[in-house]
Protein backbone atom coordinates (compact mmCIF):
# COMPACT_ATOMS: atom_id res chain seq x y z
CA UNK A 1 0.00 0.00 0.00
CA UNK A 2 1.44 3.44 -0.86
CA UNK A 3 2.31 5.77 1.99
CA UNK A 4 0.75 9.20 1.94
CA UNK A 5 3.22 11.41 0.06
CA UNK A 6 5.13 14.20 1.79
CA UNK A 7 3.88 17.65 0.75
CA UNK A 8 5.69 20.99 0.75
CA UNK A 9 3.85 22.26 3.84
CA UNK A 10 5.01 19.34 6.03
CA UNK A 11 7.38 20.13 8.92
CA UNK A 12 10.23 17.74 9.75
CA UNK A 13 10.59 16.94 13.46
CA UNK A 14 13.44 14.97 15.07
CA UNK A 15 12.33 11.61 16.47
CA UNK A 16 13.94 12.11 19.91
CA UNK A 17 12.36 15.53 20.27
CA UNK A 18 9.00 14.09 19.22
CA UNK A 19 9.26 11.14 21.62
CA UNK A 20 10.08 13.41 24.57
CA UNK A 21 7.26 15.78 23.65
CA UNK A 22 4.62 13.06 23.33
CA UNK A 23 5.83 11.27 26.46
CA UNK A 24 5.38 14.49 28.45
CA UNK A 25 1.86 14.94 27.08
CA UNK A 26 0.88 11.44 28.18
CA UNK A 27 2.45 11.93 31.61
CA UNK A 28 0.27 15.01 32.09
CA UNK A 29 -2.70 12.88 31.03
CA UNK A 30 -2.01 10.57 33.98
CA UNK A 31 0.28 7.81 32.69
CA UNK A 32 3.39 6.88 34.64
CA UNK A 33 6.69 7.82 33.03
CA UNK A 34 7.34 4.24 31.90
CA UNK A 35 3.83 3.75 30.51
CA UNK A 36 3.84 7.15 28.83
CA UNK A 37 7.07 6.26 27.01
CA UNK A 38 5.68 2.90 25.83
CA UNK A 39 2.59 4.55 24.34
CA UNK A 40 4.56 7.48 22.92
CA UNK A 41 7.15 5.15 21.41
CA UNK A 42 4.44 3.16 19.65
CA UNK A 43 3.22 6.32 17.91
CA UNK A 44 6.63 7.78 17.09
CA UNK A 45 7.99 4.50 15.69
CA UNK A 46 4.89 4.28 13.49
CA UNK A 47 5.64 7.74 12.08
CA UNK A 48 9.32 6.84 11.73
CA UNK A 49 8.42 3.84 9.60
CA UNK A 50 6.02 5.89 7.48
CA UNK A 51 2.85 4.48 9.05
CA UNK A 52 1.42 7.91 9.83
CA UNK A 53 -2.10 6.54 10.24
CA UNK A 54 -0.96 5.13 13.60
CA UNK A 55 1.44 7.92 14.49
CA UNK A 56 1.25 11.05 16.60
CA UNK A 57 -1.85 12.32 14.82
CA UNK A 58 -3.57 10.10 17.41
CA UNK A 59 -2.23 12.02 20.43
CA UNK A 60 -5.37 14.17 20.96
CA UNK A 61 -7.54 11.06 20.64
CA UNK A 62 -5.39 9.23 23.21
CA UNK A 63 -5.43 12.15 25.65
CA UNK A 64 -9.21 12.20 25.41
CA UNK A 65 -9.31 8.46 26.09
CA UNK A 66 -7.21 8.93 29.23
CA UNK A 67 -8.88 12.06 30.60
CA UNK A 68 -12.49 11.97 29.40
CA UNK A 69 -13.51 8.68 27.84
CA UNK A 70 -12.83 6.33 30.73
CA UNK A 71 -9.52 4.56 29.97
CA UNK A 72 -7.64 4.13 33.25
CA UNK A 73 -4.15 5.73 33.14
CA UNK A 74 -3.17 3.95 36.37
CA UNK A 75 -4.33 0.47 35.31
CA UNK A 76 -1.98 -2.48 35.81
CA UNK A 77 -2.54 -5.49 33.52
CA UNK A 78 -2.35 -8.92 35.13
CA UNK A 79 -2.47 -12.62 34.26
CA UNK A 80 -6.06 -13.62 35.02
CA UNK A 81 -5.62 -17.34 34.35
CA UNK A 82 -3.33 -19.75 32.58
CA UNK A 83 -2.50 -23.33 31.83
CA UNK A 84 1.02 -24.23 30.73
CA UNK A 85 1.87 -21.77 27.92
CA UNK A 86 -1.69 -20.51 27.40
CA UNK A 87 -2.47 -17.30 29.28
CA UNK A 88 -5.43 -14.98 29.69
CA UNK A 89 -4.28 -11.42 30.38
CA UNK A 90 -6.65 -8.80 31.74
CA UNK A 91 -5.62 -5.33 30.67
CA UNK A 92 -7.63 -3.77 33.53
CA UNK A 93 -8.78 -0.99 31.15
CA UNK A 94 -5.23 0.15 30.40
CA UNK A 95 -4.15 1.66 27.11
CA UNK A 96 -3.85 -1.15 24.58
CA UNK A 97 -0.11 -0.69 24.16
CA UNK A 98 0.36 -1.24 27.90
CA UNK A 99 -1.80 -4.37 27.93
CA UNK A 100 -0.14 -5.81 24.81
CA UNK A 101 3.39 -5.08 26.00
CA UNK A 102 2.65 -6.85 29.28
CA UNK A 103 1.08 -9.80 27.42
CA UNK A 104 3.92 -10.13 24.90
CA UNK A 105 6.56 -10.01 27.63
CA UNK A 106 4.77 -12.81 29.52
CA UNK A 107 4.45 -14.84 26.31
CA UNK A 108 8.15 -14.37 25.47
CA UNK A 109 9.06 -15.55 28.95
CA UNK A 110 6.85 -18.63 28.66
CA UNK A 111 8.05 -19.44 25.14
CA UNK A 112 11.66 -19.47 26.33
CA UNK A 113 10.87 -22.70 28.19
CA UNK A 114 7.87 -24.10 26.32
CA UNK A 115 8.84 -23.20 22.74
CA UNK A 116 5.60 -21.38 21.99
CA UNK A 117 3.18 -19.38 24.11
CA UNK A 118 0.01 -17.39 23.56
CA UNK A 119 -1.76 -14.77 25.61
CA UNK A 120 -5.41 -13.91 24.96
CA UNK A 121 -6.04 -10.34 26.12
CA UNK A 122 -9.22 -8.75 27.43
CA UNK A 123 -9.94 -5.49 29.25
CA UNK A 124 -7.79 -3.64 26.72
CA UNK A 125 -8.17 -0.65 24.41
CA UNK A 126 -6.85 0.53 21.05
CA UNK A 127 -3.26 -0.74 20.87
CA UNK A 128 -1.76 1.23 17.97
CA UNK A 129 0.43 -0.29 15.27
CA UNK A 130 0.76 -3.99 16.05
CA UNK A 131 4.35 -4.29 14.83
CA UNK A 132 5.39 -2.31 17.90
CA UNK A 133 4.36 -5.28 20.03
CA UNK A 134 5.32 -8.11 17.67
CA UNK A 135 8.87 -6.77 17.29
CA UNK A 136 9.51 -7.14 21.03
CA UNK A 137 10.08 -10.86 20.39
CA UNK A 138 12.98 -10.25 18.00
CA UNK A 139 15.53 -9.49 20.71
CA UNK A 140 15.07 -13.03 22.07
CA UNK A 141 15.32 -14.68 18.62
CA UNK A 142 11.60 -15.32 18.78
CA UNK A 143 8.83 -14.79 16.26
CA UNK A 144 6.16 -12.37 17.44
CA UNK A 145 2.55 -12.52 16.26
CA UNK A 146 -0.15 -10.07 17.35
CA UNK A 147 -3.79 -9.75 16.32
CA UNK A 148 -6.50 -7.36 17.48
CA UNK A 149 -10.17 -6.67 17.05
CA UNK A 150 -11.24 -3.23 15.81
CA UNK A 151 -14.28 -1.01 15.63
CA UNK A 152 -16.63 -2.00 12.77
CA UNK A 153 -15.69 -0.21 9.55
CA UNK A 154 -16.40 -2.97 6.98
CA UNK A 155 -19.45 -4.83 5.80
CA UNK A 156 -19.69 -8.57 5.19
CA UNK A 157 -19.00 -9.35 1.54
CA UNK A 158 -22.05 -8.36 -0.50
CA UNK A 159 -23.51 -6.21 2.29
CA UNK A 160 -23.56 -2.55 3.32
CA UNK A 161 -23.97 -2.81 7.10
CA UNK A 162 -20.89 -1.69 9.03
CA UNK A 163 -20.56 -4.65 11.43
CA UNK A 164 -17.03 -5.98 10.91
CA UNK A 165 -13.66 -4.66 12.07
CA UNK A 166 -10.59 -4.69 9.83
CA UNK A 167 -8.95 -6.75 12.62
CA UNK A 168 -5.25 -6.54 11.69
CA UNK A 169 -2.47 -9.01 12.36
CA UNK A 170 1.30 -8.50 12.59
CA UNK A 171 4.29 -10.82 12.33
CA UNK A 172 7.92 -10.12 13.22
CA UNK A 173 10.50 -12.74 12.16
CA UNK A 174 14.19 -12.42 13.10
CA UNK A 175 16.82 -12.27 10.39
CA UNK A 176 20.60 -12.26 10.56
CA UNK A 177 22.39 -9.52 8.65
CA UNK A 178 19.25 -8.31 6.89
CA UNK A 179 16.46 -6.33 8.57
CA UNK A 180 13.83 -8.57 10.17
CA UNK A 181 10.71 -9.59 8.30
CA UNK A 182 7.95 -7.37 9.67
CA UNK A 183 4.43 -7.58 8.30
CA UNK A 184 1.57 -5.59 9.85
CA UNK A 185 -1.67 -5.29 7.94
CA UNK A 186 -5.39 -5.16 8.35
CA UNK A 187 -7.81 -7.02 6.13
CA UNK A 188 -9.02 -3.83 4.52
CA UNK A 189 -7.42 -2.20 1.51
CA UNK A 190 -6.51 0.75 3.74
CA UNK A 191 -6.99 1.90 7.31
CA UNK A 192 -9.36 4.57 8.58
CA UNK A 193 -6.34 6.44 9.97
CA UNK A 194 -4.54 6.48 6.60
CA UNK A 195 -7.65 7.93 4.96
CA UNK A 196 -7.65 10.62 7.68
CA UNK A 197 -4.09 11.55 6.67
CA UNK A 198 -5.11 11.90 3.01
CA UNK A 199 -8.12 13.97 4.13
CA UNK A 200 -5.89 16.28 6.19
CA UNK A 201 -3.64 16.84 3.18
CA UNK A 202 -6.54 17.46 0.79
CA UNK A 203 -5.69 14.45 -1.37
CA UNK A 204 -7.96 11.87 -2.98
CA UNK A 205 -7.38 8.27 -1.94
CA UNK A 206 -6.44 5.57 -4.46
CA UNK A 207 -9.20 3.63 -6.15
CA UNK A 208 -10.05 0.42 -4.34
CA UNK A 209 -9.66 1.67 -0.76
CA UNK A 210 -13.21 2.54 0.23
CA UNK A 211 -16.94 2.50 -0.49
CA UNK A 212 -19.36 5.30 0.30
CA UNK A 213 -22.24 4.68 2.71
CA UNK A 214 -24.29 3.06 -0.07
CA UNK A 215 -21.55 0.60 -1.02
CA UNK A 216 -20.32 2.45 -4.12
CA UNK A 217 -16.55 2.73 -4.71
CA UNK A 218 -15.17 6.21 -3.94
CA UNK A 219 -11.87 8.07 -4.02
CA UNK A 220 -13.19 11.02 -1.98
CA UNK A 221 -11.97 11.02 1.61
CA UNK A 222 -15.11 12.63 3.06
CA UNK A 223 -17.31 9.91 1.54
CA UNK A 224 -14.84 7.23 2.61
CA UNK A 225 -14.74 8.41 6.23
CA UNK A 226 -18.52 8.12 6.51
CA UNK A 227 -18.69 5.02 4.36
CA UNK A 228 -17.05 1.59 4.39
CA UNK A 229 -13.52 0.32 4.03
CA UNK A 230 -13.05 -2.15 1.20
CA UNK A 231 -11.70 -5.59 2.19
CA UNK A 232 -8.59 -7.00 0.57
CA UNK A 233 -9.29 -9.91 -1.76
CA UNK A 234 -13.08 -9.49 -1.63
CA UNK A 235 -14.66 -12.29 0.46
CA UNK A 236 -11.21 -13.62 1.46
CA UNK A 237 -10.34 -10.46 3.36
CA UNK A 238 -13.71 -10.52 5.11
CA UNK A 239 -13.20 -14.15 6.16
CA UNK A 240 -9.71 -13.47 7.55
CA UNK A 241 -10.99 -10.42 9.45
CA UNK A 242 -13.69 -12.56 11.08
CA UNK A 243 -11.11 -15.18 12.13
CA UNK A 244 -8.61 -12.70 13.62
CA UNK A 245 -11.47 -10.93 15.37
CA UNK A 246 -12.60 -14.20 16.98
CA UNK A 247 -9.06 -15.14 18.07
CA UNK A 248 -8.57 -11.66 19.50
CA UNK A 249 -11.77 -11.56 21.52
CA UNK A 250 -13.59 -14.81 22.15
CA UNK A 251 -10.74 -16.73 23.78
CA UNK A 252 -10.43 -14.07 26.49
CA UNK A 253 -14.01 -12.84 26.72
CA UNK A 254 -13.30 -9.45 25.10
CA UNK A 255 -15.90 -7.69 22.97
CA UNK A 256 -16.39 -8.57 19.30
CA UNK A 257 -17.82 -6.57 16.39
CA UNK A 258 -20.70 -4.29 17.37
CA UNK A 259 -20.05 -5.07 21.05
CA UNK A 260 -16.97 -2.82 20.82
CA UNK A 261 -18.87 0.35 19.91
CA UNK A 262 -18.90 2.24 16.62
CA UNK A 263 -17.08 4.97 14.73
CA UNK A 264 -19.72 7.60 15.59
CA UNK A 265 -20.07 7.10 19.35
CA UNK A 266 -16.58 5.70 19.82
CA UNK A 267 -15.33 2.53 21.51
CA UNK A 268 -16.50 1.18 24.86
CA UNK A 269 -13.46 1.60 27.15
CA UNK A 270 -11.87 -1.58 28.41
CA UNK A 271 -13.66 -3.90 25.97
CA UNK A 272 -10.98 -4.45 23.32
CA UNK A 273 -9.14 -7.73 22.95
CA UNK A 274 -5.91 -8.94 21.37
CA UNK A 275 -4.09 -12.21 20.84
CA UNK A 276 -0.32 -12.32 21.34
CA UNK A 277 1.92 -15.23 20.33
CA UNK A 278 5.65 -15.80 20.87
CA UNK A 279 7.52 -18.61 19.10
CA UNK A 280 11.04 -19.47 20.21
CA UNK A 281 13.05 -20.35 17.10
CA UNK A 282 15.54 -22.40 19.16
CA UNK A 283 12.79 -24.87 20.06
CA UNK A 284 12.62 -25.88 16.38
CA UNK A 285 15.96 -25.16 14.72
CA UNK A 286 19.32 -23.52 15.41
CA UNK A 287 18.61 -19.75 15.44
CA UNK A 288 21.75 -18.91 13.44
CA UNK A 289 20.73 -21.35 10.70
CA UNK A 290 17.17 -20.04 10.71
CA UNK A 291 18.23 -16.40 10.45
CA UNK A 292 20.70 -17.19 7.65
CA UNK A 293 17.88 -18.79 5.67
CA UNK A 294 15.62 -15.80 6.32
CA UNK A 295 18.43 -13.58 5.01
CA UNK A 296 18.59 -15.71 1.87
CA UNK A 297 14.82 -15.43 1.37
CA UNK A 298 15.01 -11.65 1.71
CA UNK A 299 17.83 -11.47 -0.86
CA UNK A 300 15.84 -13.63 -3.28
CA UNK A 301 12.98 -11.15 -3.08
CA UNK A 302 15.29 -8.18 -3.50
CA UNK A 303 16.96 -9.78 -6.54
CA UNK A 304 13.64 -10.50 -8.24
CA UNK A 305 13.12 -8.65 -11.52
CA UNK A 306 10.68 -5.73 -11.08
CA UNK A 307 7.59 -5.46 -13.23
CA UNK A 308 6.82 -2.41 -15.32
CA UNK A 309 6.21 0.60 -13.10
CA UNK A 310 8.26 -0.74 -10.18
CA UNK A 311 11.86 0.10 -9.30
CA UNK A 312 12.53 -2.97 -7.16
CA UNK A 313 10.97 -5.62 -4.94
CA UNK A 314 10.90 -5.34 -1.15
CA UNK A 315 10.66 -7.98 1.54
CA UNK A 316 7.92 -7.36 4.12
CA UNK A 317 9.02 -4.52 6.39
CA UNK A 318 12.03 -3.54 4.26
CA UNK A 319 10.49 -0.38 2.85
CA UNK A 320 9.47 0.69 6.36
CA UNK A 321 12.98 -0.06 7.63
CA UNK A 322 14.51 2.15 4.94
CA UNK A 323 11.99 4.89 5.73
CA UNK A 324 12.98 4.71 9.39
CA UNK A 325 16.68 5.08 8.54
CA UNK A 326 15.91 8.09 6.35
CA UNK A 327 13.61 9.82 8.84
CA UNK A 328 16.14 9.35 11.65
CA UNK A 329 18.44 11.51 9.53
CA UNK A 330 15.96 14.05 8.12
CA UNK A 331 13.30 14.12 10.82
CA UNK A 332 9.70 12.94 10.54
CA UNK A 333 7.39 14.88 8.18
CA UNK A 334 4.26 16.00 10.02
CA UNK A 335 1.41 18.02 8.57
CA UNK A 336 0.02 21.22 10.08
CA UNK A 337 -3.10 19.57 11.51
CA UNK A 338 -1.09 16.91 13.33
CA UNK A 339 1.26 19.58 14.75
CA UNK A 340 -1.71 21.67 15.85
CA UNK A 341 -3.18 18.65 17.59
CA UNK A 342 0.08 18.14 19.51
CA UNK A 343 0.27 21.79 20.48
CA UNK A 344 -3.30 21.70 21.72
CA UNK A 345 -2.41 18.90 24.13
CA UNK A 346 0.57 20.70 25.66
Amino acid sequence: MPNCPTVASDTFVGPRELLDRVTSIFERAGLSGADAEIVADSLVIADLRGVHSHGVLRVPEYVKKLTVDGVDPKARPFVASGRAAALVVDGANAMGQIACTFAMDRAIEKASSSGIAMAAVRGSNHCGALFHTSMRALAKDQIGVVGTNALPTMAPWGGVDKILGINPIAFAIPAGIEPPIVFDAAFSASSHGKIRIFHQKGLDIPDGWAFDADGNPTTKTAAALTGLLQPIGAFKGVGLAVIVGILSSMLSGAAYGLELGNMVDGPRPGHDGQCVIAIDVAAFVDPAEFKARVDAAIRQIRASRPAAGFDRCYAPGELEHETELRYRETGIPLNAETLAGLAGCE
